[in-house]
């Protein structure tokens, strides 16, 4: 219904005088039939109503679409019910249920996220995972959990929080969705991911920290001919606001595609943060220009390092061919050039506009893509030396727990952090109409989401969400998150079988990755390794030989 207004209703007053309108028309003509009195008092209340919404602050629906608004929280309230008995289940809606949302919306708001009467997923379903509990818990002095960013080359390190705001653009998102953001994670204390659209004038208002995320389009630090500037890059890179910096190699959503910002939609504040003409198409090819190879990464990589004062620096993809991201781990053993951080993207992640084939046959998904990178690392004794990143559906504290098992740091959420704006899970992201204020540029529209207010609830989602990651710890009896193993979880095959993710997922030694043997003759090798390994070069992205 909300999307048929989004074209109806372009502006956010329309929808206050329409109704108005309309109760005005019957007004006159039962003031002809005698009943005017009765007519009167329902055009009072509902002028009254509309007032009331334009000036409230707490839902971005009623600000956009005053009165009309209210017939959204009605249907929300018997959805269930009717859900229960005729349409479909809490756990059956995509790419996030109404349970999952409903969780982030109680924790945005302070709510308690507690539920009666026991689960409602099936625990005899395939695939459904459970965390085993210890019969003497723990208990932890703080939910604050860090990790220390930054090796041996890095002068400026930083400790990062567990649960982070994920790669989202200035032009993808709202001025008023990046100040909530940004000052959400400045009152949090954790760290916003500017996505490849560089950093805005909106991201500096309220001086929250700062991962530059930079991508193929070099926005930010470019010059005329989309090429890479040092000069630009330092402007931006030695910034206080910016704590780390983030080679973009390839999103979950859409690896290997690239995108096209379109002349129209370039306003002066997107030229202005990506260097580029205003109302010129606005280009992100799908490979980078300042490098070719896995050491090519690695010595531009080192350069923005030395460029930026000395911050961690590090990259992010979504793992393809196996060779390749073996190349660029051959290039980390040999070059000795090691990434502060590297942050692997799941095929799951989310976008705003992408072709469905790439939504979803391309990319390899978080569990898979995370669990081959952490091992590949502990093969060739780096694991220690840097630091994992991990992104795709996660929202809760089970999720954060399962990802870091499998091998990561910390996590980051992008439309988790939206649904704690206000996002209703529309999905009109790509047309410019969001009716919650939140992936828009109409500056009406954005008038809706009122910074100061979704930025508590910003900072309440992050809160809590590592507190109920603090609660799982305790009940699991550990000492906190990196003493989680994949033997803490387990899955269910089938109705007759469970096993434990240890043993659906390999744990590669330490070290295994650098004998002299070749791994195709390696039979305690994943076939994985023994297929792709040999073949792969530091020299070059395309391998050698496969067997």
């Amino acid at each position: 219904m909300l999307d048929r207004l989004n074209q109806l209703y372009p502006v956010r007053y329309t929808a206050f005088f329409v109704a108005l309108g309309l109760t005005t028309l019957s007004l006159l003509v039962f003031a002809a039939s005698g009943h005017g009195v009765w007519m009167l008092m329902v055009f009072g209340f509902l002028t009254a109503v509309g007032i009331y919404d334009l000036q409230q602050t707490r839902h971005a629906i009623l600000r956009n679409y005053p009165i009309i608004g209210h017939l959204r929280f009605m249907l929300e309230a018997v959805r269930p019910e009717l859900r229960q008995y005729f349409l479909e289940s809490e756990t059956e809606a995509a790419p996030f249920s109404r349970a999952q949302r409903s969780l982030v919306y109680a924790r945005a708001k302070g709510q308690s996220d507690k539920r009666p009467f026991g689960t409602q997923l099936d625990v005899t379903a395939t695939g459904y995972e459970w965390i085993t509990h210890s019969l003497a818990p723990t208990h932890l002095p703080d939910h604050d959990f860090r990790v220390h960013v930054g090796g041996a080359d890095c002068a400026q390190p930083y400790d990062i929080s567990l649960f982070n705001v994920s790669a989202m653009s200035f032009g993808a998102l709202s001025a008023n969705a990046i100040m909530a953001l940004n000052k959400g994670a400045y009152m949090g204390n954790f760290i916003h991911d500017t996505g490849e659209g560089s950093i805005s004038r909106y991201h500096r208002v309220h001086g929250g920290d700062l991962i530059w995320e930079i991508g193929s389009g070099y926005f930010g630090c470019r010059d005329e001919h989309g090429l890479f500037s040092r000069e630009r890059f330092v402007e931006n890179a030695q910034s206080p606001q910016v704590k780390m910096i983030e080679i973009k190699l390839s999103q979950g959503a859409k690896p290997g595609h690239g995108g096209v910002l379109l002349g129209p939609k370039v306003t002066p504040e997107i030229a202005e943060a990506r260097g580029v003409g205003i109302g010129e198409d606005c280009v992100s090819p799908s490979s980078h220009s300042s490098f070719s190879t896995p050491l090519g990464l690695l010595e531009f990589m080192q350069e923005l390092r030395t460029l930026s004062g000395g911050k961690p620096v590090g990259f992010k993809l979504c793992i393809g061919h196996p060779w390749e991201w073996f190349g660029i781990a051959k290039a980390i053993h040999e070059s000795r050039i090691i990434p502060d951080f590297i942050v692997v993207d799941g095929s799951e992640g989310g976008t705003g506009a992408a072709p469905l084939e790439f939504s979803d046959h391309i990319g390899t998904p978080l569990q898979e893509g995370l669990r081959l990178v952490h091992n590949t690392l502990v093969g060739l004794n780096l694991r220690d030396k840097i630091r994992l990143g991990a992104s795709g559906k996660i929202i809760s504290g089970f999720d954060m727990a399962r990802t870091l098992a499998l091998g990561a740091d910390w996590c980051n959420s992008a439309r988790g952090f939206m649904f704690a704006l206000g996002c209703i899970q529309a999905q009109t992201c790509h047309s410019g109409n969001c009716p919650t204020g939140v992936t828009t540029q109409d500056p009406k529209r954005q008038m809706a989401l009122v910074v100061p207010d979704k930025a508590e609830r910003v900072r309440n989602f992050h809160r809590l969400t590592l507190e109920s990651l603090k609660e799982l710890l305790e009940a699991a009896g550990l000492s906190g998150p990196s003493a989680l193993r994949l033997h803490h979880f387990m899955r269910r095959i089938d109705a007759y079988e469970t096993r434990s993710l240890a043993r659906l997922f390999h744990t590669l030694p330490a070290g295994a990755l650098l004998s002299s043997t070749p791994a195709a003759d390696n039979t305690t090798l994943p076939e994985v390794f023994r297929t792709y390994w040999d073949g792969a070069s530091a020299q070059q992205f395309m391998p050698q030989t496969l067997h």
